[in-house]
């Protein structure tokens, strides 16, 4: 375990900020107030071609631990691929979702079709951030605010608005039914 190289954290930095925007120096800055401790902060690592999330003291303590014998630590953001592009996991959820910039709610009635690989319809948006442009990243919501993936828009907002109900509005990277669908390999080294 290792910390990032400068090209390593430029691309993570570049996918993170394609979901959270300016909302990325709450994930990088120390936090705030009196009791703060420089050990609070969080840090990101990478072991074996995964980024992981995690607090720098847990991250210390890590250091004790024999590499072949670490398997995770923290919350596994994505991985890099050989060719050294970062490819975001469903695991980092959970630390985009309350950064997003941009937001998608689906529908109840498309929740099941997205739960099971599929991409966002038209039809099944129940409402969505306005402004939002051709091909940025979204966080998936249902209507009762549960993160359930993320992906990138297929039109703008201005776009999609005009699209028939068929269309797609949001192509899916990954939503929570990997979970499930890829418990095998999600998490094998």
């Amino acid at each position: 375990m290792r910390p990032l190289t400068e090209v390593e954290t430029k691309a993570l930095f570049e996918k993170l900020a394609n979901y959270t925007g300016r909302s990325l120096n709450h994930l990088i800055a120390p936090p705030s107030g009196a009791e703060a401790d420089s050990n609070d902060r969080h840090v990101f690592r990478l072991h074996q071609s995964r980024v992981y999330y995690v607090r720098l003291s847990i991250a210390n303590m890590a250091t004790t631990i024999a590499r072949h014998n670490l398997l995770s630590l923290g919350t596994c953001l994505g991985k890099f691929t050989k060719t050294g592009k970062f490819r975001l996991h469903i695991t980092a959820l959970d630390i985009i979702a309350p950064h997003a910039r941009y937001k998608v709610w689906v529908k109840p009635n498309g929740e099941m079709p997205y739960l099971y690989g599929g991409h966002v319809l038209k039809a099944h948006v129940g409402r969505w951030s306005e402004d939002c442009p051709e091909h940025q990243g979204v966080v998936v919501y249902g209507m009762n605010d549960t993160p359930l993936g993320f992906g990138v828009t297929a039109r703008s907002t201005a776009e999609a608005r005009k699209l028939d109900p068929t269309g797609i509005a949001t192509f899916r990277q990954a939503d929570i039914g990997e979970y499930l669908r890829e418990e095998d390999t999600l998490f094998t080294t």
